[in-house]
């Protein structure tokens, strides 16, 4: 399991685990949908749209004694430097609404790069679950397209030259917007400055940008796609891509 969904007190998890966790009672206001239910489909509706495609991974994660689940299906074609990836959330204690994102996972760190363009909230109301799948079918049609722009971002940030100045100058924007934690502003710095893998030690923004998401995992759960989501449209925005 990737560590991305694992580090505030998650565990793993496997399929069968998803349907072994009680499903809270129904209400006027609240309709729970199953962690295991809500896998299926999505894995299912990503096999059957996105033909040309495998499914090479398929990762899930429970938190708060699995009231709050998180999972990454990844499927891979030819390129084989990113994986296309569907990360998605859900729980049984209403503490965050259902969430889908779309975006690409490095192989070589298990990073991901997420769209904020294409993440789908739903919250748990009636008819819910039918909702979610018709919105993940148009976004998965949707889904290739959006997968090689990010590839084509990453493919420009690595004709981008960084300095470490440039480097601890965005360390601080991202502290100031909220993507950075205190805590993670070292892990950055240090995955910067002396980076765990081969792939990284040119300095250029796609080295800075995994340094970034390298630090991301250690983020709360629920706080996870949304952080991600927005590195992505942040450091596009400021780097010349």
């Amino acid at each position: 399991m990737s560590n991305l969904l694992l580090h505030c007190g998650g565990q793993s998890a496997t399929l069968e685990d998803l349907d072994l966790i009680p499903l809270p009672e129904a209400t006027e206001s609240y309709q729970p949908v199953s962690h295991h239910d809500l896998a299926v489909s999505l894995k299912t509706i990503g096999q059957d749209i996105l033909t040309d495609y495998t499914l090479i991974g398929e990762n899930y994660g429970l938190a708060r004694n699995g009231n709050q689940m998180f999972a990454v299906l990844k499927f891979k074609n030819d390129n084989t430097e990113m994986a296309m990836c569907i990360g998605f959330r859900n729980s049984y204690d209403r503490s965050m609404s259902i969430g889908m994102a779309l975006g690409a996972s490095v192989f070589v760190c298990d990073n991901l790069a997420l769209n904020g363009d294409i993440a789908v909230m739903k919250k748990h109301t009636k008819k819910v679950m039918t909702s979610l799948e018709d919105l993940a079918i148009s976004t998965l049609y949707r889904s290739q397209r959006n997968f090689h722009s990010i590839l084509e971002d990453a493919g420009k940030m690595k004709h981008v030259g960084f300095t470490d100045n440039r480097a601890y100058e965005l360390i601080g924007l991202l502290f100031g917007n909220g993507i950075l934690s205190p805590r993670q502003l070292p892990v950055v710095r240090d995955n910067w400055l002396k980076p765990d893998h081969e792939a990284f030690q040119p300095r250029n923004a796609w080295s800075f940008y995994n340094a970034c998401t390298e630090a991301l995992k250690s983020s709360p759960p629920m706080q996870v796609m949304e952080r991600h989501c927005k590195l992505h449209e942040t450091l596009t925005g400021v780097i010349d891509v």
